[in-house]
């Protein structure tokens, strides 16, 4: 479960943004729209959050900060070679910003332990990295690294609750390397879960990872997740009956990596391929169709079946950019409801997205106040995330009303930015 995410000098995002999942001491929809954490620091947290903001606010940045952060550490041991740079981009329109190492922290609970995980990064390096273990109240520091410029070498201090050899793993961590990805690769069990909640625990879906259909189509293959998928669409309104998954072997290429040779071979290859064939019935008759048959709102949702039963079924946290470019209003109700509804969210999972969709705000007992966030940027192009919880609305306020008149912040200036007089 995600507890926190913080963000310094990413992009729009100059100055530190903390994005927290912890829930207020409000007690409105409490049993469904927050879980249980059994720590006295963070005792629940919210299963959603919407984040709301005008085009180009920087609210996707936020998405991206996050995925980069998630980035690094899957690949920086792996895919990063000695001496490559990083693409990271701090905010460039300041100087003093744009040589100041970009900042990434998050704080999640696995297993009833919290984790608060960091590190800071340059192009050219790692330059800070942490880890804080909370197996009691008070943190166990685990480990602590910071570059020192007058020698030119990275500083380690350990802390006992760190088991393994450290020595080892530290004396092959790169400077472009973090030492927990580095560790985790050097078989590192009491790292292990720390690397696994970004590798598993986290899914973010964008426009640099979109949404595709693998997920599901595995589902389809099963009579139980086919039955599982169908149910969805049904009570999304959407006449599917069936689905059926004809699988072919079709001719293909593969290429082959010899890293002891140092050669690299394309082979022909059989490979498999997929076609849905959709059964739809009315009253009418019956009749089937192809996957390019369907709307690109019934062909979205079907890909988004298959993850977010996985998602609810596992405990994931689920983080969607722009969540209502693929959805109707209504469905996009309906799959939050489906994370507040305990009886299917069993396993915790979590709920982020942005979205423009400002009918969400009014819609019936769908979100508390600590649920709803706005993205905002000043005339320096400095993005600010801010809760709705801090404007402290009524009970009874119009919150869409108050967001389009610009209460919040956070929506386009129209009339200024097109030179319009009334």
């Amino acid at each position: 479960m995600l507890v926190e995410f913080r963000v310094e000098n990413f992009r729009s995002l100059r100055d530190e943004q903390v994005l927290s999942l912890v829930a207020s001491k409000d007690k409105t929809f409490e049993d469904t729209h927050t879980l249980e954490t059994g720590l006295k620091a963070a005792p629940r947290l919210v299963r959603s959050a919407a984040i709301y903001g005008a085009n180009a606010s920087g609210k996707s940045n936020l998405i991206k900060a996050l995925q980069y952060m998630r980035g690094v550490v899957m690949e920086s041991a792996t895919v990063i070679q000695p001496g490559q740079t990083y693409a990271v981009q701090p905010f460039r329109l300041d100087a003093e910003s744009a040589n100041q190492p970009t900042e990434f922290e998050v704080t999640f609970i696995l297993d009833g332990i919290r984790y608060q995980y960091g590190f800071a990064m340059t192009t050219q390096r790692i330059v800070s990295e942490h880890l804080l273990v909370y197996k009691a109240f008070k943190p166990q520091r685990w480990f602590d690294r910071h570059f020192d410029e007058s020698t030119g070498k990275d500083v380690y201090d350990f802390g006992p609750g760190l088991k393994g050899p450290k020595n080892l793993w530290e004396g092959a961590t790169r400077p472009n390397a973090l030492f927990l990805s580095m560790a985790v690769q050097l078989n590192s069990e009491a790292l292990r879960p720390v690397f696994g909640w970004f590798v598993g625990g986290l899914v973010i879906l964008n426009e640099q990872a979109p949404l595709g259909p693998q997920v599901s189509i595995q589902m389809l293959k099963q009579a139980e997740g086919r039955k599982q998928i169908c149910d969805f669409l049904s009570a999304a309104d959407i006449s599917i009956a069936d689905i059926e998954v004809v699988t072919r072997k079709v001719p293909g290429q593969a290429v082959h990596f010899d890293l002891a040779a140092g050669k690299t071979e394309v082979r022909s290859e059989e490979m498999e391929e997929h076609q849905l064939r959709f059964s739809h019935v009315t009253e009418q008759g019956r009749a089937l169709f192809d996957l390019m048959d369907e709307s690109n709102g019934t062909r979205n949702l079907l890909f988004l079946a298959g993850p977010v039963m996985d998602i609810l079924r596992k405990g994931l946290t689920l983080v969607i950019d722009e969540l209502d470019t693929s959805l109707h209003t209504l469905l996009v109700r309906e799959l939050v409801r489906l994370f507040h509804c305990p009886d299917v969210n069993t396993g915790g999972a979590q709920l982020i997205f942005t979205t423009h969709d400002s009918s969400l705000l009014d819609a019936q007992n769908l979100f508390r106040r600590d649920q709803v966030w706005f993205v905002e940027k000043d005339r320096d192009q400095v993005s600010a995330l801010v809760s709705l919880s801090e404007f402290s609305p009524r009970k009874n306020e119009a919150l869409e009303r108050g967001y389009l008149m610009g209460r919040y912040g956070a929506v386009p200036f129209l009339e200024h930015a097109l030179g319009l007089k009334h």
